[in-house]
């Protein structure tokens, strides 16, 4: 029998103790860095009711549609007090789902949103040290895990009929951050112990003649802007930072903030967040925008050399899909998941999904766990469906009809799930701390 050495043995060990932490944590908007909506665990419990498998469940003052992230025994989460103009990020007991702390800021000046958008929609991110969010017109905080806050900018304010929801990402030293939608729209990188601007990339004015997308109809073109959340991924040894503009990707070196490349051909109105697989690209707008898949890598305008595939008038929604073995799966706002071949762009298989509740709008994004896909409607109605070419429905879990517009957030094995009136953390076993 052969031997393995002793430093084999402490390789293993060592990518056992990350993929361990890498599973124990959910620290971005999406889970990683790359926006991927992957979780690190292989499993998560498929069943639950508002009773069963519900380990703790917390009131929460107002609605929101930002989702937790969990570093070790904390869970943060972003939240707007509507009565005492708040905006504030609360620290949870991981375990019991205690209240340890919440700070925010006071912000009582006119921001505009859609009655769908409430403050605070950003999700917060982290990296163990410190928790960053940011509250739009209101600024970007950082707290420490006491909850003291170690810096704070005001980057100006966000202007938008529909308000703005773009979350931070930590990458090495820095907080990468998308100031937008806004007339004056930026693309940023802070540092991330200080806040100090390390680089930025101001917005262009785009061209928005021939939109696709129905929302034409002003001086100004119509209603332009995107909701992306920027990803980070590393293509052939090459970090790019990629992010969903009107009208084209472009990726970035994210150390820098140096242009890599560009590649046309989405509409001027994007809500979902562009997402990365198999060293593709895929980005959707909404509603009836265009969607657009590009290879990574290239330089300049890649259009014509790296574009696999323009769906013009598709069925882009408003949730974040995923990509996983060569398809696209990713919901469309009125609660059709749908699959698509990722090289041609063509439909594998469309299914209406159907739950007790009565609204069954999809606007919260995939996340995969395993190989299973779970996606959650309006009416908190929870559909678990297998990430494959041939569809299969695992399960369907409600938990009483509670509005939400969140997404699904796995870490060690258990489930995270905000309504608009709560905070849900599900498991395997009996409630260790008493549900209120």
């Amino acid at each position: 029998m052969k031997t393995i050495s002793r430093h084999t043995l402490a390789t293993l060990a060592g990518l056992s103790l990350i993929a361990n932490a890498a599973a124990a944590n959910w620290p971005h908007w999406r889970g990683d860095i790359a926006g991927s909506g992957i979780s690190a665990d292989n499993a998560a419990p498929t069943s639950w009711s508002a009773t069963d498998n519900v380990l703790w469940k917390v009131d929460l003052p107002n609605r929101g549609n930002s989702t937790p992230v969990v570093w070790g025994d904390k869970v943060f989460l972003t939240q707007v007090v509507e009565a005492e103009n708040n905006r504030t990020l609360m620290c949870l007991d991981r375990k019991t789902g205690r209240l340890l702390w919440q700070q925010g800021v006071v912000y009582d000046k006119p921001e505009k949103t859609h009655k769908t958008n409430p403050y605070c929609s950003a999700s917060p991110t982290t990296d163990g040290k410190r928790v960053i969010v940011t509250f739009g017109s209101a600024g970007v905080y950082c707290y420490d895990f006491t909850g003291a806050e170690l810096w704070h900018r005001d980057l100006g304010p966000q202007r938008h009929t529909w308000g703005n929801a773009s979350s931070p990402v930590l990458f090495g030293d820095l907080c990468i951050l998308y100031h937008g939608p806004d007339p004056n729209a930026r693309l940023l990188a802070m540092d991330k112990k200080t806040g100090k601007t390390r680089w930025e990339y101001k917005e262009p004015r785009w061209n928005t003649r021939g939109r696709t997308d129905g929302f034409e109809g002003n001086d100004e073109g119509g209603i332009v802007g995107s909701f992306s959340t920027p990803v980070i991924v590393n293509h052939q040894g090459r970090d790019e930072l990629v992010m969903s503009f009107p009208t084209e990707i472009k990726a970035f070196d994210p150390k820098t903030g140096k242009e890599l490349w560009g590649c046309k051909g989405l509409n001027p109105l994007v809500y979902t967040s562009q997402i990365v697989g198999d060293g593709v690209v895929v980005a959707m707008g909404g509603y009836k925008g265009n969607s657009i898949a590009a290879k990574l890598g290239g330089k300049g305008d890649v259009t014509r050399t790296h574009r696999l595939w323009q769906k013009v008038k598709a069925n882009g929604g408003i949730g974040s899909g995923i990509i996983h073995d060569g398809h696209v799966y990713f919901p469309d706002n009125g609660g059709t998941a749908r699959c698509l071949n990722l090289e041609t762009g063509s439909i594998v298989w469309e299914q209406k999904l159907s739950g007790p509740g009565r609204n069954r709008q999809i606007w919260s994004n995939f996340t995969l766990v395993g190989d299973n896909i779970y996606a959650i409607n309006k009416s908190g109605d929870v559909f678990i469906f297998k990430a494959s070419p041939n569809w299969k429905q695992v399960a369907v879990n409600s938990i009483g009809r509670e509005e939400s517009n969140s997404s699904i957030v796995v870490a060690d094995g258990e489930i995270y799930l905000r309504t608009y009136k709560a905070l849900w953390k599900i498991g395997r076993g009996k409630a260790t701390a008493q549900l209120r």
